[in-house]
C-alpha cells in the first residue's frame, strides 16, 4: 500500500492508511480515497482511545454484539448511539455526523486557556463584571442542581 502525498496529514493502521483533506477523514487504499460513513467513524474514535469493542460498549450503555455490528456496518447508527457517543466521549458531533472538524471537543485545559487569553485582553472593570456573571451563574447552576 503507498500513499500519494495528497492531504495535510497522513497516519497508518493496522486497518489501512488514514489521511486528512482540509477537515474530511478519508481511507486510503491503493492510492484510491474513500470516505468515511459514521459507522466507521465510531470505529476510528474507539480504536483513538485504545477501547475494545467491549469497553466501548459498555461505556455507552449498549451491548458488544451491537456495536460490532454497528462497526461491521450490519446495521446503522441511530440518534440515540451518535448522542451516547458524544457524550461520554467528548466526541465532536458534526465530526461524527460528517467527517467534518475536529473529532474531539475542546478539553476543558484548552477552554480555560482560551477563556484566560480573553479574560486578559478585557479592561479591569469588564473583568470584574465577567467575575461577577460567572459567581451568579454557579448559583443559578446550584439551585438547578438541588431540585
Amino acid at each position: 500500500m503507498s500513499i500519494m502525498s495528497i492531504s495535510n496529514i497522513q497516519f497508518s493502521s493496522l486497518f489501512g492508511n488514514f489521511c486528512l483533506l482540509g477537515e474530511h477523514y478519508c481511507y486510503m487504499l491503493n492510492d484510491i480515497r474513500f470516505f468515511m460513513t459514521v459507522n466507521e467513524r465510531i470505529k476510528e474514535i474507539r480504536q483513538q482511545l485504545n477501547k475494545s469493542q467491549r469497553e466501548f460498549a459498555k461505556a455507552i450503555y449498549v451491548s458488544y454484539g451491537y456495536l460490532s455490528e454497528i462497526e461491521t456496518g450490519q446495521k446503522e447508527a441511530n440518534d440515540r448511539l451518535i448522542h451516547l457517543i458524544s457524550s461520554a466521549f467528548s466526541v465532536n458531533k458534526h465530526w461524527l455526523l460528517t467527517g467534518e472538524g475536529r473529532m474531539f471537543n475542546s478539553t476543558p485545559e484548552e477552554k480555560l486557556e482560551r477563556v484566560t487569553g480573553l479574560f486578559n485582553e478585557l479592561y479591569p472593570e469588564f473583568q470584574d463584571f465577567v467575575l461577577r456573571q460567572i459567581d451568579e451563574l454557579i448559583e443559578l447552576q446550584n439551585v438547578r442542581h438541588e431540585k
